[in-house]
C-alpha cells in the first residue's frame, strides 16, 4: 500500500463540557491550564517534534478561551468552526472535509506523554490499518463511565460505550487514519448503535460508532496502549490527576538547578529540592523547600514561607508570611498566599489566599477567599463523598473530597466548605456559612441570625 504523508493533527475543542462545572463556564475545558500550561496548547507544542507542521483547531464553545490559549504558538493554526455539538466524527469532517492524507486527531481536553502519540504514530506508519486508536487500561475507573475499547492481539475488536461491565480499556480520543476513512466518518450514522441495553445514548456522531462500522465491514484498525501518563480532562477531579502526572514527569526530567542572574536567594533559605526560577525571583529568609520548585518570572517566596513540593509557582505570585503549599500543588500567576494560610492543590491566576485558613482542591480564576476561610476534607464516616454529575451519582476514585471554587467566586470569613463541594461561577459564600451542598453560578449564600437583646449592667453583679 502506498503511504502518504502524515503532517495534519486536527484538535477537537468545541464541546460544552457540561460535567467539568464549575470549570466550563468562562472557557473551553481544552483551555484549563494544567501546571499552568492551557491543556490544548500542551498538545499543539508537542506536535512538531512528531513531525505534524499543519495543525487545524475545531472551535466552538468558548472559541475565544482557545483562541487565547493558543496564541503565539510555533508554525500556522488553523481554525474551523463547528456550529453545533453534534459529536466527534462531524468535528473532523468540520475540520477536513476533503482531505486525502493521513492525518491525526487529537481530544482537545486530554493530558498525555507525548510518547503515547508518538508510539502511536510509529506504528501506524509501520502497520498501515485504516485506523489506529489509542487505548488505555481503565484500572479502577468504570467502564460506565468512558467510551470502551476491546482489544484482541493488537487489533480492535469492537467498542461499547459506556459499558455496564466486563471491559477493561477504554479509548482515549486520539486515533491516525488514513485518508480513505475519512468516508466512514461522513456516513456516521449521527448516533452510537454499540451501547448496552438501555443505553439511551445521545444523537452525537461518535467516532467509536465510526470504528465500529471499519471493524463490521472487515477493515483493520488497529490498536497501541498506553505507557506514560493520560488523563482524560473529563470531571473536576481530573484536574488533580493530571497536575500530578505533570508535575512528576516534570520532576523526573529535572537535571539540576536554574538560577538566573537576576534572582536572589537568602542564606537563611532552606532547600532541599532543586529549584527552576524565572527572572527576578526571590527566595527570602526562613523559607523552606522540601522538593523541586518552579517559580516563574517574578514570583517571590519570602519570610518563613514552606513548600512541600514539589510545586509550581506563577509568574509574580507572592508565598509569604510562614504560610504553607502542599506537594504536587500549582498556583497560578500574580497570586498571593501568607500569614499562615495552608494551600494545596491547583489554583489559576490572581487567587488570593490569606490569613490562617486551609484550602485543599481546584480554585479556580480570581477567586477571593475571605479570613479563616477552611474546607473540610474528612468525613466522620472516613468515606468518600458521592457527587452528582449532570444528575447521576458517582463517586470519584481520588479528591472526592476535595472542594472545588468556580471563577471568579469568593467567600467570607469563617465560611466553611464541606467535603466534596462545588462553588458556581461569580458566587459567593457568606461570612460563617457552612456549605452542605454545591452552590450554582451567580448566587450568594449568607446566615440568618437570631439575635436575642437584654439589658445587662453592673446591678448584674450586685453594684
Amino acid at each position: 500500500m502506498t503511504q502518504t504523508k502524515l503532517d495534519t493533527a486536527i484538535i477537537l475543542a468545541a464541546g460544552l463540557g457540561s460535567k467539568f462545572w464549575p470549570y466550563s463556564i468562562i472557557r473551553q475545558k481544552a483551555a484549563f491550564p494544567i501546571a499552568n500550561i492551557p491543556i490544548v496548547r500542551r498538545i499543539v507544542d508537542a506536535l512538531p517534534a512528531l513531525g505534524i507542521s499543519r495543525v487545524i483547531v475545531v472551535v466552538g464553545y468558548g472559541e475565544a478561551s482557545v483562541r487565547a490559549a493558543l496564541r503565539g504558538c510555533a508554525g500556522e493554526i488553523i481554525f474551523a468552526q463547528q456550529s453545533s455539538a453534534t459529536g466527534t466524527a462531524a468535528a473532523v469532517l468540520t475540520a477536513a472535509p476533503d482531505i486525502t492524507d493521513d492525518f491525526l486527531v487529537i481530544a482537545g481536553d486530554v493530558v498525555t506523554d507525548e510518547q503515547n502519540i508518538g508510539a502511536l504514530l510509529a506504528h501506524f506508519k509501520q502497520e498501515r490499518p485504516l485506523a489506529a486508536a489509542l487505548i488505555q487500561p481503565l484500572g479502577e475507573e468504570s467502564p460506565h463511565d468512558w467510551l470502551g475499547a476491546y482489544p484482541e492481539a493488537g487489533k480492535l475488536r469492537g467498542v461499547e460505550g459506556h459499558t455496564r461491565r466486563g471491559c477493561q480499556h477504554r479509548l482515549c480520543g486520539i486515533y491516525a487514519f488514513r485518508g480513505e476513512a475519512l468516508a466512514y466518518l461522513r456516513d456516521n450514522p449521527g448516533i452510537m448503535s454499540q451501547v448496552p441495553v438501555g443505553g439511551m445514548p445521545p444523537l452525537e456522531a461518535e467516532i467509536a460508532q465510526s470504528l465500529q462500522m471499519m471493524i463490521d465491514e472487515g477493515q483493520t484498525v488497529t490498536v497501541i496502549e498506553t505507557t506514560g501518563y493520560f488523563v482524560d480532562i473529563d470531571k473536576p477531579w481530573h484536574i488533580l490527576a493530571a497536575n500530578h502526572c505533570v508535575i512528576e514527569a516534570m520532576r523526573t526530567q529535572l537535571t539540576g538547578n536554574v538560577i538566573p542572574a537576576s534572582c536572589r536567594i537568602h542564606d537563611g533559605a532552606e532547600l532541599k529540592g532543586r529549584v527552576v526560577l524565572g527572572e527576578d525571583c526571590v527566595i527570602g529568609n526562613r523559607v523552606v523547600l522540601e522538593g523541586d520548585c518552579w517559580l516563574g518570572t517574578g514570583a517571590s517566596v519570602t519570610n518563613g514561607a514552606i513548600i512541600e513540593g514539589p510545586a509550581v509557582i506563577g509568574a509574580g505570585t507572592q508565598v509569604k508570611n510562614y504560610c504553607q503549599i502542599g506537594g504536587y500543588s500549582t498556583l497560578g500567576r500574580r497570586g498571593f498566599y501568607g500569614h499562615g494560610a495552608e494551600f494545596s492543590g491547583v489554583a489559576l491566576d490572581t487567587v488570593y489566599c490569606y490569613h490562617y485558613m486551609e484550602i485543599w482542591g481546584v480554585v479556580g480564576q480570581g477567586v477571593d477567599f475571605g479570613a479563616a476561610t477552611v474546607c473540610g476534607n474528612l468525613r466522620f464516616d472516613d468515606g468518600d463523598t458521592t457527587w452528582r454529575i449532570k444528575g447521576r451519582p458517582e463517586t470519584p476514585t481520588m479528591a472526592s473530597n476535595a472542594a472545588y471554587f468556580g471563577d471568579f467566586s469568593r467567600t467570607g470569613v469563617n465560611a466553611i466548605i464541606m467535603p466534596g463541594r462545588r462553588t458556581g461561577v461569580y458566587s459567593i459564600v457568606g461570612a460563617g456559612v457552612v456549605l452542605y451542598d454545591d452552590l450554582p453560578d451567580r448566587q450568594v449564600v449568607t446566615v440568618k441570625q437570631e439575635l436575642v437583646t437584654r439589658p445587662w449592667g453592673p446591678e448584674r453583679y450586685g453594684w
